[in-house]
């Protein structure tokens, strides 16, 4: 049997997966900290920080510039700052990874039901989408603050399943790191992991997805291969 033909829902991680959003992560983030007079960072750090929503990446970015822990406080004032900065930089460097509109249209026209499933706000998620002109692919769109949780915890799959009336083997998780493997495997569902993206410098191949792809296009052939 291929795996084409048991599933019927993808799921999409965005950051790291569909764009390439660091180079404005890290203008935004480099915005704030100068804000707040401290010293700048490197778009290579900031590759490592990412993944885990805009909270923690600029709690990194903080505790990195300070030398030291961030206290709470410090973290709530930097935040609002952050935010504003990133609606600004948004899509200013960005760059949606190659293959990626390309096997976004060839999924649709197969019938697949696609969902971005992200850590990053959703208030920045629609209009990146919007931005490279992809929206239309996708039937959900979940940020991080969409639900009580989110990846590496299940719920968000979980409440794909639910939505859509699936059984979990008919879900596919795509991302770049261990976040979408771990998340896809407290779901019970089936999951590639992408090489090409930010994973704190970790092999993805670790995380023991279902497959490994080193390109986005590489996820149809490994769609049609027997299971």
């Amino acid at each position: 049997m291929l795996l084409a033909e048991r599933i019927s829902a993808i799921a999409f991680d965005l950051d790291g997966t569909l764009v390439d959003s660091v180079p404005d992560l890290a203008a935004a983030a480099n915005e704030t900290l100068k804000e707040l007079g401290l010293p700048q960072c490197s778009e290579e750090l900031v590759r490592t920080w990412v993944g885990n929503g805009a909270r923690v990446l600029m709690a990194r970015a903080l505790t990195h510039a300070l030398g030291r822990d961030v206290t709470g406080s410090q973290l709530d004032d930097a935040m609002p700052l952050f935010m504003r900065n990133y609606e600004r930089y948004l899509e200013h460097y960005s760059r949606l990874y190659d293959g990626v509109r390309e096997t976004l249209n060839e999924l649709s026209a197969m019938g697949y039901r696609l969902a971005v499933v992200t850590n990053k706000p959703h208030r920045f998620t629609e209009p990146l989408l919007q931005a490279f002109g992809i929206d239309q692919h996708f039937e959900l769109v979940l940020g991080g603050d969409s639900l009580a949780r989110m990846k590496p915890d299940p719920l968000p799959l979980q409440h794909i399943l639910e939505q859509w009336s699936l059984k979990p083997s008919e879900l596919l998780m795509v991302g770049d790191s261990r976040n979408d493997i771990l998340a896809a495997k407290a779901a019970g569902i089936t999951s590639f992991g992408l090489t090409y993206g930010y994973n704190y410098g970790e092999d993805i191949g670790l995380c023991g997805p279902d497959a490994v792809c080193h390109t986005f296009a590489e996820i149809l052939t490994r769609l049609n291969a027997a299971e």
